[in-house]
């Protein structure tokens, strides 16, 4: 059992951020794309056995995804006509969707020099990728408390950022 967690944990890893992103591609906002992202994982591993991996992993865990998203909406009342909703294989490559490897490794230097709690809460949302939720529970204070921390610090690394690509 461990084993097979382990197993699932690096597939969390490795897709979540193109589950999210393809989430908001859609046009989940950000607190519900966490939350649809989650429960598309939740139901991918107790439905692992379905897998026959006739796509790729990242395709089948977005279609539970998209599913999820579309569920949403008819529990809201809204509807979106399912051909105007674009296919998995339709989303970006998560490549170009990303800064250059050198701006990353520059921008996580900073991060590094960020006063706490701001340079732990950067690193749990942006590398580790837990939700606003579960960091806000890690230090006691409500989500709001999180996410406004996390995006002033996101500012302040986008402004050094700029600073050093000017000089």
């Amino acid at each position: 059992m461990a084993g097979a967690m382990a197993g699932f944990e690096a597939v969390y890893q490795a897709y979540f951020q193109d589950v999210y992103r393809y989430l908001q591609r859609l046009g989940a906002q950000e607190v519900l794309a966490e939350d649809l992202s989650q429960d598309t994982f939740f139901k991918a591993m107790a439905g692992v056995h379905r897998f026959r991996g006739e796509c790729e992993m990242r395709t089948w865990l977005c279609r539970i995804a998209r599913n999820s998203y579309l569920s949403f909406l008819r529990k809201q009342g809204r509807v979106i006509p399912v051909s105007e909703v674009p296919e998995p294989g339709d989303a970006p490559d998560p490549a170009t969707l990303t800064v250059s490897r050198d701006e990353q490794a520059r921008a996580l230097d900073l991060a590094e020099r960020l006063p706490e709690p701001a340079r732990q809460i950067v690193f749990l949302r942006a590398v580790q990728g837990l939700p606003f939720r579960r960091i806000a529970a890690l230090y006691g204070k409500d989500e709001n408390w999180a996410c406004v921390v996390y995006h002033r610090a996101r500012k302040q690394l986008r402004c050094k950022l700029e600073e050093q690509n000017g000089a």
